[in-house]
């Protein structure tokens, strides 16, 4: 019986594999157009045989951001009225049509262009969408862990980028196919999200707040793998409609953006996106062979096999700490210790460069693999801090009714400072020379550690806690809301003409019965009997509080 009525997280688990199947494109799109730039092939359809010029290059890569940067801000009221999945289906078209328009490009780089800023439109609606879909479809006590994934598939991303481009370099004749066969490959993650997306349940919280209440308990079922009778699920269910009372009376609009325990949530997200886009991973990912080649590696293959290395680890690390870190460790001490770490290594990094510059012309020196291992090392504490954390923390801190408001201000806020760091990194790089670059990235990773040490903890706590902590509304409130909800669904009726409104009612238990009153029943199951266990397990149950 407990076997059987236990929570089994494997449909959400499969639910946020198709749906970061998308997301993949962001690590794969950011991190393969510096790798992409420097091969032959590509040198000579667009350049002339030439190397890529700061300018070429910093517009290559940093035009998807500032195309995702749009995406993000309009995925917010796009999901709000489609729905997450359908939005996810639009973004995934929009991409399509983005990459299309690069891989039909031939020897003008405009095209490129406009092909990288479409593309981008679409990454940045799935950047907002994805980890939103899955948080509001994940359980608590797991939710760090799942909702993770994201960080998993996007480095994944990353390191096949590296790779392919390796590949190509080292397999395929200079020509056009070089370039456009790490193009090509974006189509494949996208077109698997696409055929399974339909297979995958909607958000039961978005259902909730558009008044769907019974699809929204079936779909939290089924996402659960449990009875509608199962009285943890009871508890989940009733905690969800709670939260909806509550935004109904605030309206969940944007002016509720600002109102007292929400302002605080949205300075949080923009100074974490800050602090991570600053943090000097993203300099050295996107640009990871210009990097490598500028510690001692020339060759265009040893500083693509260097940059393929990178990406391993990074893949590696990250997926280590979702097994076994976040939930046992939780975000603030991650976030803490990881910045730290971050800092330390790249101040030894400079301080290498500093004494040591590498000489061009010059074989790989030791002092320069010294520099690269500590790279390496460097990668590891990023990806169980910084990395991440913030989209994990971002998409469980916001309520209901402005999550998506919330997810799309932090998406919005990584890409806008990402496209910025992007398209200053080349000239930091010139203008910064012997390591000067990592002095100033380690001082902005301690800076980091201070404001993380303040973040309050959200390992374990419900999506509908998350009011309580930031101080939205009290413990008090939201415990009344959902013993009243429950109470109504012992005695009212799930669904009802009035879109669930009967189940925040004070007299819930006086609702009539009749032919067309809202009490029914549902599957199976008359509501007088929703809070008994199916085996008579539980005949009387309390109401969790809201905080533990």
């Amino acid at each position: 019986m407990q076997g059987r009525l236990a929570f089994n997280n494997l449909r959400v688990y499969l639910l946020a594999l198709v749906a970061y199947s998308g997301v993949f494109v962001f690590g794969y799109d950011v991190s393969i157009a510096g790798s992409v730039v420097a091969l032959p092939g590509f040198e000579n359809d667009f350049l002339g045989g030439q190397p890529a010029s700061p300018n070429v290059l910093s517009l290559v890569v940093s035009l998807l951001q500032a195309g995702a940067f749009i995406g993000a801000l309009c995925a917010a009221p796009t999901s709000e009225f489609l729905g997450r999945r359908n939005s996810l289906a639009v973004a995934s078209f929009i991409f399509v049509l983005g990459a299309s328009i690069q891989l039909a490009a031939t020897t003008d780089i405009a095209w490129l262009y406009v092909g990288r800023a479409v593309a981008g439109i679409g990454v940045g609606a799935m950047s907002m969408l994805a980890p939103t879909y899955v948080a509001e479809s994940a359980p608590a006590n797991v939710r760090g862990r799942i909702t993770g994934l994201f960080q998993v598939v996007v480095v994944t991303g990353v390191a096949i980028a590296y790779w392919i481009t390796y590949g190509v370099n080292q397999h395929v004749p200079v020509s056009s196919a070089q370039w456009r066969i790490p193009i090509a490959f974006q189509f494949v993650p996208v077109g698997i999200m696409l055929i399974f997306l339909p297979f995958c349940r909607e958000s039961p919280r978005w259902l909730a707040r558009k008044g769907r209440v019974e699809q929204s308990l079936l779909n939290l079922a089924w996402l659960r793998n449990v009875p509608v009778t199962y009285s943890k699920l009871q508890d989940e269910f009733a905690s969800i409609l709670a939260s909806v009372k509550h935004e109904r009376e605030g309206r969940g609009n944007f002016r509720e953006c600002f109102q007292k325990g929400n302002r605080i949530r949205f300075g949080i997200a923009f100074m974490l996106f800050v602090l991570q886009q600053f943090s000097g991973q993203n300099s050295v990912a996107y640009y990871a062979p210009e990097v490598f080649s500028s510690i001692g590696m020339s060759s265009t293959t040893s500083a693509l096999l260097a940059s393929g290395v990178y990406g391993i680890v990074k893949l590696l690390a990250t997926c280590a700490f979702l097994l076994v870190g976040i939930e046992q460790w939780g975000r603030r001490r991650s976030l803490v210790y990881g910045v730290l770490w971050m800092a330390i290594m790249f101040f030894i990094i400079g301080a290498i460069l500093q004494t040591h510059p590498p000489t061009l012309g010059q074989s790989v020196s030791n002092w320069s693999i010294g520099v690269a291992i500590s790279l390496y090392i460097y990668v590891l504490p990023y990806s169980f801090s910084i990395g991440p954390i913030p989209w994990v923390y971002c998409s469980e801190i916001f309520g209901n009714a402005i999550r998506h408001y919330g997810v799309a201000w932090a998406a919005a806020t990584q890409w806008i400072f990402n496209f910025f760091v992007t398209k200053i990194t080349p000239t930091m790089q010139e203008r910064l020379p012997k390591g000067t670059i990592f002095f100033v990235f380690g001082s902005i990773n301690l800076l980091a550690a201070v404001f993380c040490f303040f973040l309050p903890e959200t390992r374990g706590v419900s999506l509908e806690e998350m009011d309580v902590i930031f101080g939205y509304v009290s413990y008090e409130r939201r415990q009344r809301d959902v013993m009243r909800v429950t109470s109504n669904l012992q005695h009212g009726a799930l669904s009802g003409p009035n879109g669930g409104q009967h189940l925040f009612d004070e007299n819930g238990s006086e609702i009539e019965s009749g032919p067309t009153s809202p009490r029914s029943v549902y599957a199976g199951h008359r509501m007088s009997t929703l809070h008994e266990e199916e085996e008579g397990e539980y005949k009387h149950k309390n109401v969790r509080g809201v905080a533990s």
